[in-house]
């Protein structure tokens, strides 16, 4: 029996439609990173910022910076001497029992002067570096309290400034006790001890050893040189040209 020709036509259609049904299919279940093999590979400098380097990173380009430089103080602020003089010498002999009072007078540790003085007696270490010793303090800022306790025990005007007529300049915060030391903070002959009331703590040099003498003359030379005023009495004793009110009591320690 011969097939009619149009039903074989017929026929032959229907899988041909049902073939491309397939064909589609297959195609829309594809993902969208598999799809499209001609797609190209993204690449960093497909997202980088116009003008911008390649190997520019974030922190390069976004790095803080440096904070400014904190202002000095003024010269009439009263501020810890170590902290602007690193390696001086600093034995406050009035915090401690070792003074002729044979008490402690004050009771802080830090030697504390005018910013402005303390600049003056920077270029006075300086220099005495230099010439292998170095400055040891005994006495700076003193309180007008301390001062009242000095008179007390020792009302003599000589050595004591009276605070019931005036003040100390020490209360001042611009004068300083000051001795030679050794590089590793052995104290050098000089006149006399500390607050030693006798003609030998005088700037009368006739009187004592050769060596001390010359570490005395040393020591005035130099403090004289940057802007000190030596006190005739006491070899130790050295104020600043430039005067400031008094403080009566210390404040805080930064």
């Amino acid at each position: 029996m011969r097939c009619d020709p149009t039903w074989r036509r017929a026929r032959r259609a229907g899988q041909l439609a049902a073939l491309c049904i397939v064909l589609l299919a297959a195609g829309c279940g594809r993902s969208d990173d598999t799809a499209g093999s001609d797609a190209p590979t993204p690449t960093p400098s497909m997202y980088a910022t116009p003008g911008a380097s390649a190997e520019t990173t974030p922190a390069e380009t976004f790095a803080p910076e440096e904070p400014p430089a904190p202002e000095p103080p003024s010269d009439d602020e009263l501020v810890r001497v170590a902290d602007y003089i690193p390696g001086i010498f600093v034995e406050l002999r009035y915090a401690t029992a070792d003074n002729f009072t044979g008490s402690v007078v004050y009771d802080f540790q830090d030697a504390r002067l005018r910013y402005g003085t303390v600049k003056k007696l920077a270029a006075a270490q300086a220099a005495l570096l230099e010439q292998g010793c170095s400055l040891k303090i005994w006495d700076a800022y003193r309180p007008v309290s301390a001062q009242y306790a000095l008179w007390a025990l020792c009302p003599d005007a000589r050595y004591v400034a009276n605070p019931n007529t005036g003040f100390s300049s020490h209360s001042r915060g611009n004068t300083v006790d000051v001795t030679l030391v050794s590089a590793d903070g052995t104290e050098l002959e000089m006149p006399s001890g500390f607050d030693e009331f006798s003609a030998l703590a005088d700037r009368d040099y006739s009187d004592v050893s050769e060596t001390a003498r010359r570490h005395a003359e040393l020591l005035e030379q130099i403090m004289a040189a940057c802007g000190f005023v030596p006190y005739s009495a006491e070899w130790w004793h050295y104020a600043d040209e430039a005067v400031y009110d008094v403080v009566w009591e210390p404040a805080e320690a930064a």
